[in-house]
C-alpha cells in the first residue's frame, strides 16, 4: 500500500504560478498529477518515471513542469502562466505500471485561477 500526501494549491490570478507537492510513503515507479472539474472525468496532467522521464498533457506543455526529488518519493508540479481553465481539483497519483488511471491516489487539492 502506498500513501500519498499532497500540499499546495489555492487561489491565484490568471498568469500567476503555483507549486503542488506530493510525498509518497515509499518509492514507486510512476508518479503524477491528474485534475478533475465537476461532472467531468479525471484527466492526466503530467506524469514522471523513477529516473525522471516526464510526460505532459498537451494543454499544459510549456507551462507546467513535473519533477521528483532525489529520494524519488516526492513529486512536484510547478504551474506557470495559469489560466482560468486550469481551475480544478488536482490529485496526486502513483502506480507501478503506466495505465490510464493510476492505482494509488491522494486526497486532492483545489486550484482556482481567477480571471
Amino acid at each position: 500500500q502506498v500513501h500519498l500526501v499532497e500540499s499546495g494549491g489555492g487561489l491565484v490570478q490568471a498568469g500567476g504560478s503555483l507549486t503542488l507537492s506530493c510525498t509518497a510513503s515509499g518509492s514507486i515507479y510512476y508518479m503524477g498529477w491528474y485534475r478533475q472539474t465537476p461532472g467531468k472525468q479525471r484527466d492526466v496532467v503530467a506524469t514522471i518515471t523513477l529516473g525522471g522521464v516526464p510526460h505532459y498533457a498537451d494543454s499544459v506543455k510549456g507551462r507546467f513542469t513535473i519533477s521528483r526529488d532525489s529520494a524519488e518519493t516526492t513529486v512536484y508540479l510547478q504551474m506557470n502562466s495559469l489560466k482560468p481553465e486550469d481551475t480544478a481539483v488536482y490529485f496526486c497519483a502513483a502506480d507501478w505500471i503506466n495505465r490510464s488511471q493510476f492505482y494509488y491516489w491522494g486526497q486532492g487539492t483545489q486550484v482556482t485561477v481567477s480571471s
